[in-house]
């Protein structure tokens, strides 16, 4: 069966939280299959932190939203500043859940299945927001 997605594109503005879906998004792509945390997720990660190649995204306009999404990514991005990325999990029958925030490469610490899970030294590397996030 197939884990259905969309990546939206956000700017990074003051007050608008991550954790919280923006009421603006920039641009959305559909993505029909492997849109889990451990599969796109990284993808989208991987391509931010290592130029990799992103495949099987259909482009779509802005106010489409699927009624079989299990999952929306958001991209938060603007200039000068860096990228971030916020992931709910979905569903027609159950309420919007936010399952991560945080940077690319904290994405791929957490959900990489190919990667040791790396320990939090006082939050030197996650710029203290594990305890905020539920990652320490």
């Amino acid at each position: 069966m197939s884990t259905r997605a969309q990546v939206r594109f956000a700017t990074r503005e003051p007050g608008v939280s991550f954790n919280e879906h923006p009421d603006k998004i920039n641009a959305q792509f559909y993505v029909h299959s492997d849109g889990y945390p451990e599969g796109l997720g990284c993808q989208i990660a991987e391509s931010l932190t290592k130029y990799a190649k992103l495949n099987n995204w259909e482009l779509e306009h802005v106010d489409i939203r699927h009624g079989d999404l299990e999952y929306i990514y958001y991209v938060w991005q603007d200039h000068g500043k860096s990228v971030w990325v916020s992931i709910f999990n979905v569903g027609y029958d159950c309420e919007d859940k936010c399952i991560f925030v945080g940077k690319p490469d904290q994405l791929l610490n957490q959900f990489d299945e190919r990667r040791e899970t790396p320990k939090c030294d006082n939050c030197i590397e996650c710029e203290c927001f594990c305890s905020e996030l539920g990652t320490d």
